[in-house]
């Protein structure tokens, strides 16, 4: 049988004590003993503490070392799903333009805009665009186009999501080439899918619309016109004519400024002006049904008393998608009452117009409205559809011998316009 180191010791120590008992020069006293005794135990009982002292501390360091194996394993692990959840920065440098305070894109020559980002996306603003760039951030982008076209070519991405808003219409994307156009003056939105998949959403009927590859949309909110037809996919994205050359070393990658309030220290996003209500946030992304809602519920003199100026001009946008033309009517002109100076302000008079417009007998008092715009602003964003209107109800109330001087003036300041055909239609006739 095979013997232990500690089971050895105790035996030598049982002969130990064993010899030193037959070798006593005599027998010894009961006291002795017990001494002897109480000396072999506190002997053995250290030996035993000894042992489960190493034997302690050996677990004590294997412990320690499996929870660092396991630690350095979780926080291994976390490194990897943090690689994984969250997407690199997105950065882009701009072509042609430059951004200024709240994101808008300014053009510096007449060539169009370029704005190319660090994973492979591309945007190309046509000469005359007015856009701007709402967020750029890892997990999405969002950018508005207020008027004219732009053209999209988005890298295919999981981890991120682009918007972009078309005056009332939001466009979700994910990889796709597209090109998009909105007219403000004719109300008039137009796509074209070249490749990938879309969905847009704003104030259409039948809710959203999913686009697949080939496929143009016309919108016309005008007319309410919803046309979808199919047409062969292109393959490069279009670019503007003369477009600077690429050759040149780009600009240092840029990020989107974030304008703050020096006063309070918080983006603009976080402190509304007094009186918004998020309404001009919820027709950017087509939920014009809950601004409607959310006058109904606060009723219509506080809305119209109390809201912001870019909320009492959103309301009247949706209240017009909707025909809902008294309110319309009333948002428009508790935004001129309230904030002459603003640029919706101005805004409103052509849009005043256009409402009467929707109503019967309405004509007399649009070429009014029509009017007073172009009195007031004569190169203005509407100048040349508020001419074109006047023009065409001018020869719908008194004729053509009336509207042929206006057509003539449409001709002589516009005439590439889209009322030209009409104007001289109007000019040749008899």
């Amino acid at each position: 049988m095979t013997t232990t180191p500690d089971e050895t010791k105790e035996t030598a120590a049982l002969a130990a004590f064993t010899e030193v008992v037959r070798d006593g020069v005599g027998p010894h006293t009961p006291a002795e003993l017990d001494q002897g005794l109480n000396s072999l135990y506190a002997r053995i009982a250290a030996g035993r503490a000894q042992r489960w002292g190493l034997w302690r501390w050996s677990l004590v360091g294997v412990t320690a070392l499996l929870c660092a194996v396991v630690g350095l394993h979780a926080a291994s692990d976390y490194r990897k799903r943090l690689r994984v959840s969250v997407p690199p920065a997105l950065t882009y440098h701009i072509e042609g333009g430059s951004v200024i305070e709240g994101g808008y894109l300014r053009e510096s020559g007449h060539q169009g805009i370029k704005l190319l980002f660090n994973e492979g996306s591309k945007l190309v603003l046509m000469p005359g665009t007015r856009g701007r760039l709402r967020a750029v951030a890892p997990e999405g982008t969002r950018i508005a186009i207020d008027q004219g076209t732009a053209a999209f070519q988005v890298t295919p991405s999981s981890d991120r999501r682009w918007l972009v808003e078309v005056g009332p219409f939001l466009v979700k994307v994910k990889g796709t080439v597209f090109t998009v156009a909105w007219d403000p003056p004719s109300e008039h939105f137009e796509l074209r899918l070249r490749h990938g998949r879309v969905v847009v959403s704003g104030p259409v009927s039948g809710g959203d619309i999913v686009l697949r590859a080939g496929q143009r949309l016309v919108v016309s909110l005008a007319s309410a016109e919803t046309l979808i037809t199919d047409e062969k996919p292109e393959d490069d994205i279009a670019e503007p004519a003369g477009a600077p050359a690429s050759s040149a070393p780009p600009a240092p990658a840029l990020r989107p400024p974030v304008p703050r309030d020096k006063s309070a220290g918080v983006s603009p996003s976080n402190a509304k002006p007094e009186g918004e209500r998020g309404w001009a946030d919820k027709l950017a992304n087509g939920h014009w049904d809950r601004i409607l809602s959310d006058v109904e519920r606060t009723g219509v003199k506080a809305a119209l008393d109390e809201a912001g100026s870019e909320d009492l001009f959103a309301l009247a946008n949706a209240a017009r998608y909707r025909r809902r033309t008294d309110l319309a009517r009333a948002a428009l002109l508790a935004e001129r009452r309230r904030f002459p100076a603003s640029t919706h302000a101005l805004d409103a008079l052509f849009l005043l117009g256009r409402v009467e417009e929707f109503g019967e007998r309405g004509t007399a008092r649009a070429i009014a409205w029509y009017d007073e715009y172009l009195a007031r602003a004569p190169a203005g964003a509407y100048a040349a559809e508020a001419l074109g209107r006047k023009m065409t109800l001018t020869n719908e109330l008194g004729g053509s011998a009336e509207a042929r001087p206006i057509a003539d003036e449409y001709l002589r300041r516009f005439p590439r316009g889209g009322y030209a055909r009409s104007a001289r239609a109007l000019v040749r006739g008899p």
